[in-house]
């Protein structure tokens, strides 16, 4: 136990050193991430494709793209002033709430696999829920350092945050009918309850109502309740062409790639055995063909990433950084090891991706920019020396205050 605490300890380590090791830290895990997404898209889908005769780079192509922009945008985002942060809050929110509005339209939203949460721009679709979920976190760190002297009050912890605004973003996702979605959005406005220093109580009857509610829908869907059932091993789960079929097609992907792997671009599993394997499931292509080892390398890397967030979030006395870098980290954290927990079978399939590494543009950008807004607290402190838009402490020449 003395030997991790002494680890803990130095995870919150407040010198200026352990935030500029952070820092770097976020960039590395991204970028390797993120390459590593490009390139096991280019791995799960290609076969599929050359098997319809369409074009095997098409869908790396776009994920490259999408990569490159959000490389640039996240360094983008480092370097913005954190006054016009939360000023552009407001604007996203507003953005955000309307493209969610515009996807439930007849016309403008498009039906993919049951959901209809897509727009499409020609040749590109972009995901709303994806932004909304960005612009959620930045709109609500900013309401919670504007109201930091009021949140010993109850309502002003609730208010505007979980109502009206938190309880409205729920609902749009809802009617698009991904409650994956909505799991992760709840499990971002938790966080962020927490963060902002919500009552006990508060948080308590809050994270209740959301396990309630997600019961609830879960149970009333044929397919959702399905998909339970067949995690609870009452049928699906046995039945190869059932409902259990991407879950046990995963398990087998994993189990095949052994220690090792059975090579990059050799997975089996990927040849229609898993359908859509560049998406939810794309890891357990990883676990077939980088094996064991490549697969606890992704976990380790997103453990790093999240522990690194957390060491800004730590470190900072303000109240804005706090709360957006939490927020951040639920999402990223929370949405990566859920996905981990759907594939492995730990969890029910609820459909939802792998940051950085799953198929998709908007996941991908959105992703990226969350990144940007935790390097843009991070470089803030790097730059003051002090904790992130707290008080400047000048010194002398001999270095006393």
């Amino acid at each position: 136990m003395s030997f991790l605490r002494r680890q803990w300890d130095r995870v919150e380590s407040t010198d200026a050193a352990g935030i500029r090791t952070a820092y770097y830290l976020i960039i590395i895990c991204t970028a390797i991430l993120t390459c590593l997404g490009m390139i096991m898209v280019l791995s799960s889908s290609a076969v599929e494709y050359i098997s319809a005769n369409r074009d095997p780079y098409s869908l790396f192509a776009k994920q490259a793209t999408f990569g490159v922009i959000g490389l640039v945008l996240m360094f983008g985002m480092a370097l913005i002033s954190p006054k016009f942060l939360k000023r552009l809050a407001w604007v996203a929110l507003g953005v955000a709430l309307l493209l969610l509005v515009a996807v439930l339209v007849p016309g403008i939203g498009r039906n993919v696999l049951g959901n209809q949460n897509w727009i499409q721009v020609g040749p590109v679709g972009i995901q709303p829920s994806e932004f909304a979920k960005l612009a959620l976190i930045l709109w609500s760190a900013t309401v919670f350092s504007a109201k930091e002297k009021l949140l010993d009050r109850w309502t002003h912890t609730v208010v505007p945050v979980l109502f009206p605004v938190g309880a409205l973003v729920v609902l749009l996702i809802l009617l698009e009918r991904d409650l994956g979605t909505v799991m992760i959005v709840l499990l971002v406005l938790l966080a962020l309850l927490w963060a902002g220093g919500a009552p006990k109580l508060v948080f308590v009857l809050t994270a209740a109502a959301a396990v309630a509610a997600v019961l609830v829908i879960a149970v009333i869907s044929p397919n959702r309740l399905g998909r339970i059932n067949s995690w609870l091993g009452r049928g699906g789960a046995d039945d190869a062409l059932g409902t259990g079929l991407q879950t046990m097609q995963a398990k087998y992907a994993l189990a095949s790639g052994g220690w090792f792997g059975v090579g990059l671009g050799q997975s089996r599993s990927k040849w229609s055995y898993i359908p859509e394997a560049q998406n939810d499931f794309i890891l357990s292509i990883i676990g077939e063909e980088l094996g064991l080892i490549g697969t606890l390398a992704v976990v380790v890397i997103f453990i790093v990433l999240v522990i690194s967030m957390y060491r800004v979030a730590h470190r900072s006395q303000d109240l804005f950084v706090r709360v957006l870098t939490t927020g951040v980290i639920a999402w990223l954290g929370g949405q990566a090891f859920i996905n981990m927990g759907m594939v492995t079978g730990l969890a029910p399939v609820i459909g939802v991706t792998l940051p950085f590494i799953s198929y998709g543009g908007s996941s991908l950008l959105a992703c990226l920019l969350a990144v940007g807004l935790v390097l843009n607290a991070a470089r803030d402190q790097i730059r003051n020396g002090v904790p992130a838009l707290g008080p400047t402490v000048k010194t002398s020449p001999e270095g006393k205050a």
